[in-house]
């Protein structure tokens, strides 16, 4: 058990990383970035082979920092503007919005392109500039930079370590993970937990108070009355403020921001209305974050299925923790939350994922609810299966093999548009 806490503990320092706007388009400027400085100049000309998914995410999306700009090759030509790939994921956070026509003039030069039969999180860019070529490739995760070749030497080639990932996620599950939330020592986690809590309510504050996207998060705000719409109202606040280009820092969890936010603004919101101490809400984190993480385990980093629910049931599984819940009522409420909320399209990064994160966390919260009227769905209805983590693994299923069709069909639908 001490490996596997470990483990535990691993997974969250490296999924708990900061980045600056949404992380497709991150991750195409991070790419970007790095054909700027192993070429050395702007390449005359660009062809981007780019996965469905963050063609998806990226199409709609404002990036930072450039006075409003959306799209692919917006946010490949802003990665060759900064050409600091060393930022990592904040890589936007050095952009000036002054650049902004050199981002459109080198955009202009760049071709897009869909790559099918590739991996779900794949970006594969090749630069030209006179006689020379350079190739960069991005695979499995948003900062995960595999490949690089300029002519014919090849500067980087990483080993594909996806199936060692594959492996490390499977051994989550959620008896383990409230065991390990329960007994570990939180010195070395208090300071990533802690980011987390104060950079993704900082921009749900952000989003409450300015003007962004649809304003879900203040439209929901209106009409509170009850703690759980306080909730959904900050969460949905951040996600209105990130989409739409603030240029405010999260912290991410599956590679997402918005899941990222929804799986901590909410706890915040309860933990003050409950006065929590802040050692037990930072406990109902590691819960949130890792029942999130093993929701997506089978699921992937992208696909047609809405991550935002997956991280809003985690969320409130733990606020049920965090207010002194047992491990079977957090059983419950994570799949009576999935039982109704699973299904729910992923159509890409834009203003409307605010209120389906609204949308999930009151899924969560019925789920919730049902459990403390001894109410629950049962093994056999639809896709539910006997067991929290055996449920888990059928919407995994539906999510990465049933719903493939789908999400050809939507990306076909916005491109479309």
């Amino acid at each position: 058990m001490e490996d596997k806490f470990a483990l535990y503990e691993k997974l969250l320092e490296d999924e708990l990383i900061v980045a600056l706007g949404c992380t497709e388009p991150i991750a195409l400027s991070l790419a970007g970035a790095k054909i700027k400085e192993n070429l050395g100049v702007f390449p005359t000309r660009v062809e981007a082979y780019i996965c469905p998914n963050i063609v998806k995410n990226a199409k709609s999306v404002t990036i930072p920092n450039t006075n409003g700009l959306k799209g692919i090759k917006n946010a490949i030509a802003a990665g060759m503007v900064v050409g600091l790939s060393s930022l990592d994921l904040e890589i936007l956070s050095k952009l000036s919005p002054s650049k902004a026509p050199l981002i459109e003039q080198i955009a202009s030069n760049i071709d897009v392109k869909v790559a099918y039969n590739c991996k779900n999180l794949y970006i594969d860019l090749k630069a030209y500039y006179g006689n020379d070529e350079l190739e960069v490739i991005i695979e499995d995760f948003h900062n995960n930079v595999t490949y690089i070749r300029k002519n014919k030497n090849i500067i980087l080639k990483k080993e594909d370590l996806s199936q060692t990932k594959e492996k490390e996620y499977g051994t989550l599950n959620v008896k383990d993970i409230i065991e390990f939330a329960n007994n570990v020592n939180l010195n070395r986690l208090k300071p990533i937990l802690k980011r987390q809590l104060e950079y993704n309510f900082n921009i749900a504050k952000e989003g409450i108070d300015g003007k962004y996207g649809a304003s879900i998060g203040k439209i929901i705000l209106e009409k509170a009355t009850l703690v759980k719409d306080k909730a959904k109202a900050y969460a949905a606040a951040a996600s209105d403020a990130r989409m739409s280009g603030c240029e405010m820092p999260v912290v991410i969890i599956s590679g997402s921001g918005n899941q990222g936010i929804t799986t901590s603004v909410p706890l915040v919101i309860f933990a003050k209305e409950y006065d929590i101490e802040e050692e037990k809400l930072l406990r109902a984190l590691i819960v949130s974050n890792l029942v999130a993480l093993e929701e997506k385990k089978d699921i992937g980093r992208l696909s047609a299925f809405c991550g935002a629910i997956s991280a809003a049931i985690a969320s409130v599984g733990a606020i049920t923790y965090m207010l002194g819940g047992s491990i079977e009522a957090v059983n419950h409420t994570i799949v009576n939350g999935l039982a109704i909320a699973s299904g729910i399209i992923c159509d890409g990064a834009k203003s409307s994922c605010a209120a389906k994160i609204a949308l999930a966390l009151e899924a969560g919260f019925l789920g919730a609810d049902m459990y403390q009227h001894n109410k629950e769905f049962k093994a056999g209805e639809g896709i539910i299966t006997k067991g929290v983590d055996e449920t888990i693994k059928n919407v995994g299923r539906l999510a990465n093999k049933g719903m493939k069709e789908t999400d050809k069909e939507i990306l076909d639908i916005m491109l479309d548009n």
